[in-house]
């Protein structure tokens, strides 16, 4: 069984989107992708600097533009149906929807474009940020969060929890870790995931009328708790309010490997989700589309895991409490 991930805000990298735009048909993709979220993505995924791309207005659209051109090219030989698994990492989320059929491409770029702006809004208005807690006991991961007012915005799964809150609170994480922790500052310019977030879902809900959801034909997991999703209602409901509710990547991990999925195949900015797995996942494959070298490599992967597996599904883990 075959499952998609798509990564979320932090994978990009300077001209990453420099070596599609050789593929016929890309610029024009892109082009048009860029018209509807109001920014050049071409220039941002070739020219722009670290510290450009890091800003979430550009972030956002740009990473949804790269995960949809990646499966437009990757998928137009193999019909999307239910024994395939789509997942994203947070933003992701959103490209994961598009690709599931939950969302049309128009909707998917629509809503990334106000959700992105909105969260730019709300990240300026406090500063805050976001870092990596690798290792560590989990109670004592929690207890150091919870001591300095943090959230945990993240949890990914293989002894990886995502720290968000202001930067005041980070450094102070930073300076005194939990035991055997290391802290890792992301490159995100705001505490997602959290209360702090919570204008841009009021933004999100004021888009709401004008999208058109519909039942996805993959099997579309939330990364609320790692559940399916049956209705482009439900999960449109679940991508507004997961702007201001931590990302439970362990969960989806989980249930993937409860369905039996055998491979995971990352789009592009690909690197970050292929590293969970392979710590989350162990024993199933995994493959990462950075760059076109690796389409013929990810080809033959979808043909290999889109085979059905006659096994019964373990069941799915339980949700967040």
């Amino acid at each position: 069984m075959l499952a998609i991930a798509c990564p979320g805000q932090g994978s990009q990298t300077p001209g990453f989107l420099s070596p599609w735009l050789d593929l016929p048909g890309v610029a024009d993709h892109l082009g048009g992708l860029s018209e509807r979220a109001g920014i050049d993505l071409i220039r941002h995924g070739t020219e722009s600097d670290e510290d450009t791309i890091k800003d979430t207005a550009v972030a956002q659209p740009l990473i949804v533009a790269a995960g949809l051109m990646t499966a437009r090219l990757l998928l137009q030989d193999y019909p999307l149906t239910a024994a395939t698994v789509v997942a994203g990492h947070s933003v992701g989320e959103l490209t994961a929807s598009g690709i599931a059929g939950a969302l049309s491409e128009d909707d998917a770029v629509a809503f990334v474009r106000v959700r992105a702006n909105a969260m730019a809004e709300a990240a300026a208005a406090t500063p805050t940020g976001m870092a990596a807690v690798l290792g560590g006991d989990p109670d004592d991961v929690a207890a150091r969060l919870a001591d300095l007012g943090l959230t945990a915005a993240n949890a990914n799964g293989g002894g990886q929890v995502v720290a968000a809150g202001t930067l005041e609170q980070l450094a102070a994480l930073a300076d005194n870790p939990p035991a055997k922790a290391r802290v890792i500052a992301l490159k995100v310019a705001g505490a997602f995931h959290t209360d702090h977030m919570s204008p841009a879902v009021t933004a999100l809900e004021a888009l709401r009328p004008r999208l058109t959801p519909t039942d996805p034909v993959g099997t579309l997991i939330s990364n609320h708790d790692g559940r399916p999703v049956a209705t482009g209602e439900g999960n449109l409901d679940s991508l507004i309010a997961q702007v201001s509710r931590p990302v439970r990547w362990d969960l989806c991990m989980d249930s993937m490997q409860a369905m039996g999925v055998s491979g995971l195949i990352e789009l592009s900015p690909a690197g970050t989700l292929v590293g969970l797995a392979k710590r989350g996942m162990r024993g199933t494959a995994t493959l990462a589309v950075k760059s076109p070298e690796d389409l013929d490599a990810a080809r033959s992967f979808i043909e290999e895991h889109s085979r059905t597996t006659d096994l019964d599904p373990a069941p799915l883990p339980e949700g967040p409490q």
